[in-house]
């Protein structure tokens, strides 16, 4: 009888090792379904889309985009700052996951694959309120800045509009920076005459030194935004998309927007409407 009971006991412990077993193996697999780290490539100093506040803390509208979209899919947001202008090489080595930072569609529409345009954004000129600078034309024979592979250097460059390779070769200069405030550093010192700029960033960096600079009536170039994904990544762009456009519907979209009315973002976005 005690053969019988110590045998008994044996197959037990090793039948509930096994089921154990199988259960530790499994518990991963299931617990990781959606778990992800959703990284996502910005410029750092591209406010009001990407920025350090004064706290330290990066925050910005698309910044809180994409935070949102992460907070219903379960996902872990990670925000890494990049230098612009290695954006691509960051992309295309798996840093990132995707480029959300004011990114422009126009030009580039082959290159990534895009989600649906979000921001309708125009490229402009910002000058000191007393340079005598009011038109395009004035800016001739003028030093005029610009953020390296940018917007505006694209449309300053862009062999298919004559107008702005005129206007470009009418500047005594045209100096390329890595970001906008070191730009505005320059504009501020007398160092440049002009910075050619987004219309969001240049709102939101007039808004901080009063009434001392102003935008031109005339734009350089209009433009969309997107959220620009790995070329091919079909997957992430539609995972990222349709929690996006839910956010529309729900009115989360605007909710985020409004936040930052006072850089005429409500005005610019083209979803939610």
């Amino acid at each position: 009888m005690k053969k019988t009971i110590a045998l008994l006991l044996a197959l037990t412990l090793v039948f509930g090792l096994t089921a154990c077993g199988a259960k530790e193996e499994a518990a991963p697999a299931a617990a990781d379904g959606n778990a992800k780290t959703f990284t996502v490539g910005f410029d750092a100093e591209f406010p009001p889309y990407g920025y350090m506040d004064d706290n330290g803390e990066y925050v910005g509208f698309d910044l809180e985009l994409a935070q949102e979209v992460c907070n219903r899919r379960g996902w872990t947001l990670k925000k890494q700052p990049i230098d612009w202008d290695a954006k691509d090489m960051e992309l295309s080595s798996g840093s990132i996951d995707c480029i959300w930072n004011g990114f422009t569609i126009n030009g580039r529409e082959d290159q990534y694959t895009w989600s649906v345009p979000y921001v309708d954004n125009s490229q402009v000129f910002v000058v000191a309120a007393d340079a005598g600078i009011a038109t395009k034309a004035d800016l001739a024979g003028k030093i005029v800045g610009v953020q390296k592979d940018s917007s505006a250097l694209a449309a300053l460059q862009d062999e298919e509009n004559q107008e702005n390779l005129d206007l470009a070769a009418s500047f005594a200069d045209l100096i390329q920076y890595a970001d906008y405030n070191t730009g505005f550093m320059d504009l501020e010192s007398g160092a440049i005459d002009a910075l050619a700029i987004d219309i969001g960033v240049a709102a939101y960096q007039i808004s901080s030194r009063g009434d001392a600079y102003v935008m031109l009536d005339e734009n350089l170039s209009s433009e969309q935004y997107g959220i620009g994904f790995l070329k091919g990544n079909e997957e992430l762009k539609n995972q990222v998309e349709e929690t996006l456009m839910e956010m529309v519907e729900d009115g989360t979209f605007m909710e985020i927007a409004e936040k930052y009315s006072d850089f005429g973002l409500v005005d610019s976005v083209c979803l939610g409407k």
